[in-house]
């Protein structure tokens, strides 16, 4: 298994769960690198002052945002560190909703939460829960430096956890020419001519069935090229870290879920995120 990106405790209620955070994507692009055709060296890029066309070193660069073209704010790390979020091993769960009332837009990237040894039953008991309620708990993540809005839901033996977009994060409607409805009248006929068509192309769900045409193609192309030359270097594989998962003592889970009911019951599980601050902070990624 490769090494976990975030280790730290899912809470629901005062019920803890140790568990680490594996992404759940991998990139499958070819990327290239720039060489120097006369000697095929690879080529440094430099940071270079814009004026002066000389090599800036690391000690003299630093962050900025431009407020209009050419006016800077300089922003120093101990800037950012004071509102940064603060640095929990936490995905707190603030409330459970329906999964079919989040547009798909807000999905930004998913991950899987892998439980820590010991940790088994509290994990299989949210799953399970969570799959028979149908519902997907919104929660709020810190991962390196920058505070994330997540939604978690089972599926089949995992709990996954997608990072959401928040909603400042989208463009809203409003700024584009979009057609009325009224504005173009569609015909019965030409609904109907419609439909058939696309009763006509649908089929199932099989993500499977759609390959990568230009990826396997530029790959074909690179084995093929690489066969007609002696020297290709091939580097050996990284050996994969094991990680340290923490692990719990034996809990009492319904001691621990009547106690969690008992406060929600007096605390309503929105008011909490209502009450703490929402701070946010971008860092260059």
């Amino acid at each position: 298994m490769a090494r976990p990106i975030w280790t730290g405790t899912l809470s629901f209620g005062l019920l803890n769960i140790p568990v680490s955070l594996h992404t759940a994507v991998r990139s499958v692009d070819l990327h290239f690198h720039m060489l120097d055709s006369r000697d095929k060296k690879p080529i440094r890029y430099e940071r270079v002052n814009a004026d002066t066309g000389e090599e800036v070193p690391w000690k003299d660069v630093v962050k900025a945002y431009e407020l209009s073209k050419g006016n800077y704010v300089v922003v120093a790390d101990e800037d950012l560190k004071s509102v940064a979020p603060e640095a929990t091993q936490t995905v707190e769960i603030e409330a459970f909703v329906d999964a079919a009332q989040i547009d798909p837009m807000y999905f930004e990237k998913p991950y899987y939460l892998v439980p820590g040894k010991r940790a088994e039953k509290g994990y299989v008991l949210l799953r399970d829960l969570m799959e028979k309620t149908g519902k997907a708990a919104i929660a709020r993540v810190v991962i390196r430096t920058r505070q994330y809005l997540c939604m978690m839901y089972a599926k089949e033996r995992a709990l996954v956890l997608d990072l959401l977009r928040f909603d400042q994060e989208l463009v809203p409607l409003a700024d584009f020419a979009l057609p009325a409805a009224s504005a173009h009248k569609v015909s019965a006929r030409e609904l109907q001519m419609a439909q058939t068509l696309l009763e006509s192309m649908s089929s199932d769900w099989k993500p499977e069935d759609y390959k990568d045409d230009f990826r396997a193609k530029l790959r074909k192309l690179l084995d093929t090229r690489a066969a007609k030359h002696k020297g290709v270097v091939h580097p050996a594989d990284k050996d994969e870290l094991a990680a340290e998962e923490k692990s719990t003592n034996v809990v009492d889970f319904m001691d621990l879920l009547k106690k969690s009911l008992a406060a929600t019951r007096t605390k309503p599980a929105r008011s909490r995120s209502a009450a703490r601050p929402r701070r946010r902070a971008r860092t260059t990624r």
